[in-house]
């Protein structure tokens, strides 16, 4: 009996362990999502394992409610397998310098409207405006619960007039957009849009809307960080 009472009890704290080491893990990827700086240097091999472990030990206790020893953080860190965005950085390299024109517009101003049953028709006529002025910047989103109107701040009393019946949210002027063309191929690359969405925020660059087409990327800043953003968009083709 005794032989067989260790064999269970053996058996019981290895499957207390997977438990726990699972636990740990999920706790460890969790942390990584919220923080792809980190996963992004781990899938490089360029971080100290030991080190993380030791400075992850605090919050994932707290997570678990319980004290977890750095020896079981560090082995999930050694066990976790990035996004396959993140390791296959030769092909994402070479994508990058595919990128076509950079191009930046200045002097628009974006305008946020509540959906109604009047909004498409008075959008109309904005359209026949714009129709006569083909250098002007414009975009239209619509959303669930409201519209966003990017143009030439030229028309912003036009604007204003033709939607003089409508719920405006919000007006922004100030704003500049850079725009970037995007290889054909480009919906079928997985983390295109962090490489971007990584350089801008680790310049500390705040953007203040975000537009794409199937084969162009768009970025609305304020305009004082319109040429810092349109320098970290560069570094991220060269």
């Amino acid at each position: 009996m005794l032989p067989n009472l260790l064999v269970l009890q053996k058996t019981n704290s290895l499957e207390i362990i997977n438990l726990l080491m699972k636990t740990v893990s999920n706790c460890v990827e969790d942390i990584l999502i919220t923080q792809p700086y980190l996963e992004e240097a781990l899938s490089r091999n360029i971080i100290n394992f030991s080190a993380l472990a030791i400075e992850l030990t605090e919050p994932i206790s707290n997570m678990l409610k319980k004290e977890v020893k750095p020896g079981a953080i560090m082995m999930a860190l050694r066990r976790y397998n990035p996004p396959p965005a993140l390791t296959n950085s030769v092909k994402m390299k070479k994508f990058m310098q595919n990128l076509g024109d950079i191009t930046v517009r200045s002097n628009l101003t974006d305008f946020t409207i509540k959906n109604s049953e009047t909004i498409i028709d008075n959008h109309a006529k904005i359209l026949d405006r714009i129709n006569q002025e083909s250098k002007l910047f414009y975009t239209f989103t619509r959303g669930i619960h409201e519209s966003n109107i990017i143009i030439s701040s030229s028309l912003n009393e036009f604007i204003k007039e033709n939607l003089k019946n409508e719920s405006f949210l919000a007006i922004q002027d100030g704003l500049s957009a850079i725009s970037v063309n995007l290889p054909q191929d480009n919906s079928k690359i997985a983390g295109l849009y962090y490489q971007f969405f990584k350089r801008l925020a680790w310049e500390g660059i705040v953007l203040y809307e975000v537009i794409s087409t199937t084969n162009e990327f768009t970025i609305l800043v304020e305009d004082e960080f319109v040429d810092k953003a349109f320098t970290a968009i560069k570094k991220v083709k060269a």
